[in-house]
């Protein structure tokens, strides 16, 4: 995460633009400046069994509030943000920026029922982040989503919005996207909108729907958009002819293809395998360096 900076002009209240760029990094933006144009898409297959053996032993004793694979896979993902971060970037206004802080995001629904709202919900990870203490925010954030008491102020603002006359929503949301586009939305509307977030995670697999890839939009900052499909059974082919299968959760990851290159997305994704495959990596602070590498 980087060090906190004296804010220059052209910064953002959220974020640092990055002039000192290689010029494609520069570039690339003003040629194709809206995100959405600009998606790239990953599959990982995450094997279940580490992670089970891990929650086996997170959840001895609990009763409630425990830990699930969705909240492993988070918190993996939120570690390798600390230790990548050019992953921490967007682009808005045809500039690069990084973020200056990493936060996490995903939509709760409050009941399972066609009827039951959708409520959002985000908070910030730290440069000391553990699991425990990811959990600790994670579940907070659930309850408080769940509540039918409490209600994000995004929700809210779109509530009091979609009750107006077409032709101000249109002239409202017009402002609101130039204002976003400058870095100049309130808090009090952005601050809990996902499309703000660092990263933003839908589980799939928790309605019984399979992987798929979610596309990026050009409102907010969002960079990186992960999707949890169902668990399954794969068969893995080994160089020496063997093979075995395994239970996987599967992962569709889309990122702006702008904010850093192929082999510094592979980096990641290597990073993130590691921490599955071994997720008593996330006992320790998120900014704890792990070795891994990018298997060819």
């Amino acid at each position: 995460m980087p060090e906190t900076k004296k804010k220059k002009w052209g910064d953002r209240p959220d974020a640092v633009w990055l002039k000192d760029l290689p010029s494609m990094n520069r570039i690339m933006p003003c040629i194709m400046p809206n995100r959405a144009d600009n998606e790239a898409y990953i599959s990982v297959d995450i094997d279940y069994k580490p992670l089970e053996t891990y929650l086996a032993k997170k959840n001895e004793g609990l009763t409630e509030d425990k830990y699930t694979f969705f909240h492993v896979i988070a918190c993996a993902i939120g570690k390798a943000f600390v230790l990548r971060p050019k992953m921490n970037r967007f682009v808005c206004n045809k500039r690069v920026y990084q973020r200056n802080d990493i936060t996490v995001a995903f939509t709760v629904k409050k009941k399972f029922d066609d009827r039951a709202e959708e409520a959002l919900a985000l908070f910030k990870i730290g440069e000391k982040e553990t699991m425990d203490s990811f959990h600790e925010k994670i579940m907070k954030v659930i309850h408080v989503t769940k509540s039918d008491t409490e209600k994000d102020t995004s929700t809210g603002a779109m509530d009091i919005l979609s009750k107006l006359p077409q032709w101000t929503i249109n002239l409202v949301t017009g402002f609101v996207l130039w204002l976003d586009k400058r870095g100049w939305a309130p808090q009090s509307l952005i601050g809990s909108d996902p499309n703000h977030a660092a990263i933003f995670l839908s589980n799939l697999g928790s309605i019984g729907l399979e992987v798929g890839y979610h596309h990026l939009v050009n409102w907010g900052t969002n960079s990186c958009f992960i999707v949890l499909g169902k668990k399954h059974m794969k068969m893995f082919h080994y160089a020496d002819g063997t093979e075995e299968l395994k239970e996987v959760i599967p992962l569709g990851i889309t990122l702006d293809e702008r904010i850093a290159d192929g082999y510094y997305y592979s980096g990641t994704v290597a990073l993130v395998k590691k921490l599955l495959e071994n997720p008593e990596l996330l006992d320790m602070p998120a900014d704890t360096p792990v070795e891994y590498s990018i298997k060819r």
